[in-house]
């Protein structure tokens, strides 16, 4: 007999063309993760990341991707932009996390989600803060918006893990 049981794991995606941009919030936080981007540190891959998170107190920070030749050395704009809003905020809450990427081509066509690395610290600060962070992951086609990272991140790993 098996005894195996079966898990259904939902994830929430809403996707809407880019063009049809209608909140200030997001046109804002698009606008600073595309300048951000633009001044992303990546001469290896060329490919360039910008993310822009709005905090609980109105204040909206950002991060590149920064490369290195020791390439573990490196991190992704997800993180730098978390990280410097822990450091310089610690108290705030991020509501909202816009993820932008482009090559020498322009903007990518479909929208890139965070490394698994990423997931994690968004993950974290999703539990710490003890309130999801909307994502917002922007291609040239398409925005897809994400409800907070345990639709990016199913079976998650948390704090509660460590006790067994």
């Amino acid at each position: 007999m098996n005894s195996m049981k079966q898990h259904n794991v939902d994830v929430s995606v809403c996707i809407s063309p880019t063009a049809e941009v209608v909140s200030a919030e997001t046109q804002q936080l698009l606008a600073e993760a595309k300048r951000v981007a633009h001044a992303a540190y990546a001469p290896y891959s060329r490919f360039r990341v910008g993310a822009a998170a709005l905090l609980d107190n109105g204040v909206v920070v950002s991060g590149s991707n920064q490369e290195n030749a020791a390439y573990p050395s490196g991190l992704c704009a997800e993180r730098v932009t978390l990280f410097y809003a822990n450091a310089q905020y610690p108290q705030a809450k991020v509501k909202r996390l816009l993820i932008y990427a482009e090559t020498d081509n322009g903007s990518v066509s479909t929208p890139i989600t965070p490394c698994g690395a990423c997931r994690q610290v968004i993950l974290e600060k999703e539990n710490v803060q003890g309130t999801p962070i909307a994502i917002t992951l922007a291609g040239q086609n398409d925005l897809y918006h994400i409800p907070g990272i345990g639709s990016l991140l199913p079976l998650s790993f948390v704090p509660s893990s460590l006790e067994g």
